[in-house]
């Protein structure tokens, strides 16, 4: 297999970006052909990858080199962990590149947005390739820019710029602990690359386990933002206001799972801390159940979505921390196949009842839009956990590795999957069964070729991807602890989806309006609203402090006491000046005596 391949896959969408954005920019046309091209070539190279039995050992090109102190390549890793998060991201890719072809045809920054598409691709398969941290944090920055990006991609609208800056700022705050982390493990292994960090582990290790600890949570931080978990996670709800297929994009393949496979691909410095595989997991569980609370409560298609999102990436990161890294990815794998067809579904919904995204303002559409409503129940059964859908493997996996490690992170995972069949029920019942509750949801269909064929390709994929997988992930993972199957896990998984499913047709039926409501998580458990009033009160306090300072220090000290104090020496310089010669004799000779007296009396 050409070494070359690799840095084809890489480069791929930079120069398509390039092209588009210098050259395509009145050919809106052509940049979507283009891109899409592009896109599907980087699959199929991908494939070459995968069936090809790359050489696992990395290969570098030299960059920042000032040895022994300080070495930086520009190093690409293929290994499992990697092809399988390349037929991810170039795989759905594709299929979102060819989707967007027809849900942005009639956009007037068409080009713009296949540019930025491109882009984002190119930054994602950067953090997947590399083998060392300081290229992962470079490429983990620009992930931040394409998505600021494409998240205001329509920044005419307020909602839409804000929902950019709010991603991007919160990221800053996830990312500068995510330096720190990578500061200490180079400062004390004297290296950037993970082969070596992980062989001179002892190093940080044995300056004690709080250096450990620290190095973990701190790399951790740079998970917490990208995969928005709490309390970073107010980022990724907002984002709904790009364009759906960067929804779908951002939520399966790129950046939300940056966190995740980030997390797996340092194992080795996560599982060096027990301490920080205690918060690992329980930040993860908490995020799954207050995200599952929060999404039973919304009315936008995509924003249930979007917290759904939130609830599984909880998952993925509470396997990390269950030291089941392998599970935590398995479930990433497949989850980007359902999640993608589940906001492309909601895409096509959006798309042809006008922009409409109220579920109650839908309804009575699985009549109408029956390729839409088969491949969206494929993707629905499959993120609750339905047996014989890939979703139930690899979620039973996570909540097998809580049921050995930790009773209560077992019970609340539990919760979050009947939590997840009842807010998702609802969603399916609402808006593809009953009557029609609009005018537009009276007139929807199912959208051309270009539209349905990512849906039922994605379909299928939500199905399969869980069979015969596992052993691969396994593979991946070797020297982790191994937990034996308990038989009850599965059927209580069951249980959860069956009472879960359930219990939310049997409410939500025939209804015209919600009959619950619960402010608490239909306004997020006002989260938005506290960093709201901590951003503004900080505001408020750095304001009063200024004023005083102003007030005391810079105008009553330096300006008011400086010219005061040189009005007050010219006030007494003036007594000096009387113009009486006898005075100024009279002085002169008290002047002359002190001479007189410190020269010589004195010395």
């Amino acid at each position: 297999m050409d070494p070359h391949l690799p840095w084809f896959i890489l480069l791929n969408p930079l120069v398509t970006a390039a092209l588009i954005h210098f050259l395509l920019r009145r050919s809106p046309g052509w940049s979507a052909v283009l891109s899409t091209a592009s896109a599907c070539v980087g699959l199929l190279t991908a494939f070459g990858i995968w069936f090809s039995g790359f050489p696992t050992q990395p290969i570098e090109v030299p960059w920042l080199d000032f040895s022994p102190s300080f070495r930086l390549p520009i190093g690409i890793t293929i290994d499992a962990l990697s092809k399988v998060m390349l037929l991810v991201v170039t795989g759905i890719g594709a299929l979102i590149h060819i989707y967007s072809t027809v849900y942005m045809a009639r956009d007037e920054a068409k080009s713009r947005f296949f540019g930025n598409l491109s882009l984002f691709m190119f930054s994602m398969l950067g953090i997947v390739l590399a083998n060392n941290f300081g290229m992962m944090f470079i490429f983990w920055e620009l992930v931040g820019v394409s998505s600021y990006l494409l998240i205001g991609h329509w920044f005419t609208r307020d909602s839409a710029a804000a929902a950019a800056n709010k991603a991007f700022i919160t990221n800053r705050i996830g990312d500068f602990g995510f330096m720190l982390g990578i500061l200490i493990v180079w400062n004390a292994t004297g290296s950037l690359i993970f082969s070596e960090i992980a062989a001179n582990l002892g190093a940080l290790t044995g300056l004690g386990t709080g250096w450990v600890t620290a190095a973990a949570l701190l790399v951790f931080c740079g998970a917490v933002g990208k995969s928005a978990q709490m309390p970073l996670h107010v980022w990724l709800p907002d984002a709904m206001e790009g364009p759906t297929p960067v929804s779908a994009l951002i939520h399966a393949a790129t950046m939300v799972a940056a966190g995740v496979y980030m997390l797996a691909r340092v194992y080795f410095l996560i599982g060096a801390s027990l301490d920080a595989q205690l918060v690992i997991q329980w930040i993860g569980v908490i995020t799954a159940v207050f995200a599952a609370l929060m999404a039973t409560q919304q009315d936008d298609i995509k924003r249930i979505l979007a917290y759904s999102t939130l609830s599984q990436l909880g998952y993925m990161v509470c396997a990390v921390g269950l030291a089941a890294p392998n599970a935590a990815m398995f479930h990433l794998f497949t989850h980007a196949f359902f999640k993608a067809l589940l906001f492309l579904g909601a895409g096509a919904i959006i798309h042809h009842l006008h922009h409409e995204q109220n579920i109650w303002k839908m309804g009575g559409l699985s009549g109408r839009m029956k390729v839409t409503f088969w491949t969206f129940l494929a993707g629905y059964l499959a993120l609750i956990g339905c047996p014989f859908f890939s979703g139930f493997y690899s979620k039973d996996l996570i909540l097998m590795a809580a049921w050995h490690q930790n009773g209560l992170v077992f019970v609340l995972a539990l919760f979050t999957a009947f939590l997840t069949a009842f807010y998702m029920t609802r969603l399916v019942v609402v808006v593809f069964l009953g009557q029609a509750r609009s005018n537009e949801a009276s007139h929807g269909h199912d959208g051309p070729g270009a539209m349905s064929l990512p849906l039922v390709i994605l379909a299928a994929l939500s199905v399969v991807a869980g069979y015969g997988t596992e052993s691969y992930f396994e593979h991946a993972f070797q020297g982790l602890p191994a937990h034996e199957h308990a038989g009850v896990v599965p059927w209580l998984a069951i249980g959860a989806f069956l009472l879960g499913s359930a219990l939310s047709f049997v409410i939500y039926q025939g209804r015209a309006k919600d009959p619950i409501v619960i402010r608490l998580f239909k306004n997020k458990f006002y989260f938005d609203e506290l960093y709201a009033a901590l951003i503004a009160g900080t505001h408020d306090l750095l304001a009063q402090i200024s004023s005083w300072f102003d007030k005391w220090v810079l105008d009553g000290i330096i300006v008011r006491g400086l010219s005061g104090s040189a009005w007050g020496a010219g006030f007494m310089l003036r007594f000096l000046q009387v113009g009486n010669l006898q005075a100024y004799s009279f002085l002169f000779g008290i002047g002359a005596v002190a001479l007189i007296y410190f020269v010589v009396l004195v010395k």
